[in-house]
């Protein structure tokens, strides 16, 4: 068969069309075995966040209009922090009946996370047993407050290389 008198483009572009083809059913295959990551914002699936997104937005409205979070830690160092939040009333009234669950976790995985609950509240501050961070680096550190009805949760990035600490 001779393939020189024009008849190689037909092949050509079949050829390419199912390679294309193919690597589009390999990309659904693999991304179908990976996990669902949860929100690094709500400490849900992201489609519990998408559908309940006015809920969480009205409650955190509600819970700042009644209470004020601090978080005191610091720098966090990976051979041993103490996590420390203040929750305050507009009266400037340290609230001692809160309810704080803490993550702290590696951005884009979950393979390192930590969780914490039931800190001890001392002189005004919610204090979290001494933690050791298995790796060095950047850590993102979630919390989620509820004080009676209110709830809010509350984000901050930090790394233990430096003091920097942001609130998302």
């Amino acid at each position: 068969m001779n393939l020189s008198n024009g008849r190689i483009w037909p092949y050509t572009i079949a050829f390419l069309v199912t390679m294309v083809f193919g690597f589009c059913v390999v990309t659904i295959m693999i991304a179908n075995t990976l996990p669902v990551e949860k929100s690094d914002t709500f400490m849900s699936y992201y489609q519990d966040v998408d559908a309940n997104a006015n809920k969480l937005i009205q409650a955190r409205i509600d819970f700042n209009r009644k209470y004020k979070i601090e978080y005191v830690t610091g720098q966090i160092n990976d051979k041993g922090t103490v996590f420390r939040y203040k929750i305050i009333d507009m009266d400037l009234n340290p609230v001692s009946d809160a309810k704080i669950k803490l993550i702290i976790t590696r951005p884009n995985t979950h393979k390192y996370d930590i969780e914490l609950d039931n800190p001890r509240f001392e002189n005004g501050v919610y204090l979290f047993p001494s933690t050791v961070l298995p790796k060095e680096g950047r850590w993102d550190i979630m919390a989620k407050i509820n004080v009676g009805n209110f709830q809010r949760y509350i984000n901050f990035k930090t790394d233990t290389r430096t003091t920097k600490i942001v609130e998302y």
